[in-house]
């Protein structure tokens, strides 16, 4: 028999000035609150083998290796009897841009906040142990039920927001174009009901791939977005049952190329929801989510119960150099990654959330070409080990026009950050990168994770892929596929993706729609095989499950750096630094 409990805990930190993660813009920053924003958590146990998971979904826009080492650290230390683990605590994020930053170690996720803001990440820790230990005390026998239900052609929920890249994955027989870019999506939402084996109703999680960003970047309040309105829309209606204790997740699936706005705004210059009031589009977008999921809630009561059945694996993988299975990857036998490096498409930004201005983009665009052809012709008076690691970077990046080599530290092929020959006035995140490269705290260590946790969970004939990025609509299908072809051995059912667990890398997109470098594309860290590097990892995490426990080979567990109070000290957040942002934006002027 399954045993479930429930638990939820406020992670709100009103904390004037801090910048919003998500949208990566200086300005976005936190005046107040509109919403408060939760972590809920679920906890599954097998009465028979005593074995259990958590599932925690925060109310953030993704996990950090930070969060999820913390939360360990805070079991091991506090909370030892109840068996948590790196291995089956399983973290995941909803993905709003309104909730504030400063919660990764890593440099760039501290830039536009600007730093590591201790008070954000102590909440959010606290928050989620807090959440899985009310959800200990509350364990109670449980009946498990999987239903799907499909949002009607004509209801404004999603929208592929890089159609034309869509296009080109082989695939795709029917072109779409921008009047249908609603049905180059999954608009299918998966739903997983529980109650007490009296039929009762405990909790409900929902997996449906559409972007938490009905709010756009010059939103100054905190809040938990479409996705957020919905679980309270449906927490609400629950409670006018009786039901108080209920709580319902809506979390991401495939969502990487998918958005909520699809309206042009004229005055602002991007993309909208359905109003000109971003949070009346976020209620509206989050009140069909929450309509889907409480018809298929609805109709999951007939639905067969889940077999009680929990199992897990996790491995930590180095992606600066995965030679890919060839069966990913049209059989070539030297496809492999590299270290990371963000393209000028990702910092340009999205038509929903513009990124550097044009003219800074241009011109950084026409300096990337010009660092290529000089390293080129660099190339044969370069040392050997220098010169290697500059052929791989470029045949592993593609096409991409690479801005900011994120593993080795350097921005337009120099390391000499406080002397970049950009200046900070032209965008204030280069500045950011000034003063901390100039205070030796980005001096040793990758700006983004390099090594990432792959986490698959099985609940009864469920298997939920925790992936440490956002996929796009096509990558989605074929990881998905990859893990179900191998796990159907074992009788699993469903996989189920489950974005922004564990930790965070980018993007993932097909190797066809890297070509075009879309935002997504110049966000694929790790090269043009990212997926397939992604593929083949997964593969074999999933083989592992068809094993014994005891038989079962992890051996690729690389570790994550650990970084030192003192380097984090140095690029912590200190609300001096946003005094003339606050008084800016108090006065509407950004």
């Amino acid at each position: 028999m399954f045993e479930t409990g429930t638990g939820k805990a406020d992670i709100t930190v009103d904390k004037k000035g801090v910048g919003m993660m998500g949208y990566g813009m200086y300005r976005n920053i936190v005046l107040g609150v509109e919403t408060p924003i939760y972590a809920r958590a679920l906890v599954f146990r097998d009465s028979k083998t005593g074995k259990k998971i958590a599932y925690v979904n925060c109310e953030i826009c993704f996990i950090t290796s930070a969060i999820k080492s913390g939360v360990v650290k805070r079991f091991a230390r506090n909370h030892s009897e109840f068996g948590y683990g790196e291995s089956n605590l399983f973290l995941t994020a909803q993905h709003t841009h309104s909730a504030p930053g400063g919660y990764s170690n890593y440099g760039l996720y501290n830039m536009s906040i600007p730093g590591f803001v201790p008070e954000v990440y102590t909440k959010i820790v606290d928050g989620i142990v807090e959440a899985i230990l009310e959800a200990e005390k509350s364990l109670q026998p449980a009946e498990l039920k999987i239903s799907t239900g499909t949002f009607d052609d004509d209801l404004e929920i999603a929208f592929n927001r890089s159609v034309l890249a869509y296009n080109l994955n082989p695939e795709v027989e029917i072109k779409r174009t921008e009047e249908d870019k609603h049905l180059a999506v999954e608009r299918e939402m998966i739903l997983l009901r529980i109650d007490t084996p009296e039929g009762k109703p405990i909790a409900s999680v929902n997996w449906f791939g559409t972007h938490t960003t009905s709010l756009s970047n010059d939103n100054h309040l905190i809040s938990s977005d479409n996705k957020g309105y919905a679980a309270h829309y449906h927490e609400e209606e629950m409670r006018k049952h009786g039901k108080e204790k209920f709580i319902s997740i809506f979390a991401q699936h495939v969502s990487g190329d998918v958005s909520p706005n699809f309206i042009w705004d004229k005055k602002k210059k991007w993309m909208r929801g359905k109003f000109e009031n971003d949070f009346d589009s976020a209620k509206f977008n989050g009140n069909i989510q929450f309509e889907k999921a409480k018809e298929i809630f609805e109709n999951a009561k007939t639905s067969a119960p889940l077999l009680p059945e929990i199992d897990y694996v996790l491995m930590n993988v180095d992606f600066r150099n995965i030679t890919c299975n060839p069966e990913f990857v049209n059989g070539k036998t030297d496809a492999h990654t590299g270290p990371s490096c963000h393209g000028i498409a990702f910092f340009a930004g999205t038509l929903e959330g513009p990124g550097m201005d044009p003219v800074v983009t241009f011109a950084s665009k026409m300096l990337s070409k010009f660092i290529w052809l000089w390293e080129h012709i660099k190339m044969p008076l370069m040392k050997e080990e220098r010169r290697e690691r500059v052929k791989e970077k470029y045949l592993v990046q593609g096409k991409k026009d690479i801005l900011i080599e994120t593993c080795d530290r350097r921005i337009l092929g120099t390391d000499n950050i406080k002397n970049l020959f950009i200046p900070g006035w032209a965008d204030r995140n280069i500045q950011v990168f000034k003063d901390y490269h100039r205070n030796g705290s980005l001096d040793n260590k990758p700006w983004i994770p390099q090594v990432l946790s792959l986490h698959i969970a099985i609940i009864g004939t469920v298997a939920l892929v925790g992936l440490p990025a956002e996929i796009t609509t096509i990558a989605g299908k074929r990881l998905r596929k990859t893990v179900a072809d191998v796990l159907k051995k074992r009788g699993v059912e469903r996989v189920i993706i489950s974005s922004y667990t564990n930790d965070y890398c980018g993007y993932i997109t097909t190797y066809e729609e890297y070509q075009m470098q879309c935002y997504e594309g110049g966000h694929t860290v790790y090269g043009e095989y990212t997926l397939a590097a992604f593929q083949t990892k997964f593969k074999l995490l999933a083989e592992q499950l068809l094993k014994k426990p005891e038989e079962r080979m992890l051996s690729e567990n690389a570790e994550h750096p650990e970084f030192t109070e003192q380097e984090i000290g140095k690029r912590t957040f200190k609300p001096e630094m946003q005094a003339r942002l606050i008084k800016q934006a108090l006065a509407g002027k950004i």
